[in-house]
């Protein structure tokens, strides 16, 4: 068993986790010896539940443009012919009232252009990835959030809301982040409704599993005490 393979294993032990976590790695153009994406996805965040499932692949970025918004958070623009599309769909989420136009130029980016972006399950990965992306119940990924403070890591605390995608540069400029999801998110991955995301620098990795450990005894040594205390304080 490598490293990112135990690491995988004690994130969804520790984590009780149905879903495989995900790595992603940005690189400045496509990896030798990783097969390329084939095919069409509606969003980049379809590739995370398509890797969660077993595959390892890498996309350009073209792969990504039929998904504006997730090609602005990704800093992937679009080509002349299609750059109208972005600016289209703000419009039309503005008008439903869904995302106001000033929140855009807020919104985390990735500070350089990808050439290439690699997706896998964390065991699997054949390199080392940028952020780790975790699906989990909010009261599982509570943990999470406890490991990144007990190892001294960034974890905002806001829970970023729409869209997904920009939990990936925010991690990879802040630390752990929790996301709510969006509800395009929801439909192209099939997120459980009780299902919330972390995700988390690849740099963070080993500090936050081993603190998970140790978070994830003391919670279960508290919750045998805050039961017992219920029981008592409860009794006529």
């Amino acid at each position: 068993m490598n490293t990112r393979q135990a690491y995988e294993q004690r994130l969804r032990e520790g984590l009780g986790l149905t879903t495989r976590p995900v790595g992603v790695a940005y690189l400045d153009a496509p990896p030798a010896g990783i097969a390329p994406f084939q095919g069409r996805a509606p969003a980049g965040c379809r590739f995370w539940r398509l890797a969660a499932e077993g595959r390892v692949f890498y996309t350009v970025p073209a792969d990504h443009y039929h998904c504006p918004l997730g090609s602005y958070t990704h800093n992937l623009p679009l080509p002349p012919e299609r750059a109208p599309e972005l600016q289209q769909t703000l419009d039309w989420m503005a008008a439903l009232g869904y995302l106001a136009p000033a929140e855009v130029p807020g919104l985390p980016r990735l500070a350089r252009s990808p050439g290439a972006i690699v997706y896998g399950p964390l065991g699997e990965l054949p390199l080392p990835p940028d952020v780790v992306v975790v699906v989990g119940r909010p009261g599982r990924l509570m943990l999470l959030h406890e490991a990144a403070l007990r190892a001294g890591l960034g974890a905002a605390a806001a829970l970023l809301a729409r869209p997904t995608c920009m939990a990936l540069p925010a991690a990879l400029d802040r630390g752990l982040m929790l996301s709510a999801g969006c509800i395009g998110n929801r439909i192209y991955t099939d997120l459980g409704d009780d299902e919330l995301y972390a995700v988390l620098r690849g740099a963070d990795l080993e500090a936050l599993v081993v603190a998970l450990d140790t978070v994830a005894a003391a919670n279960a040594a508290l919750a045998d005490y805050h039961r017992l205390r219920r029981q008592q304080l409860a009794a006529p």
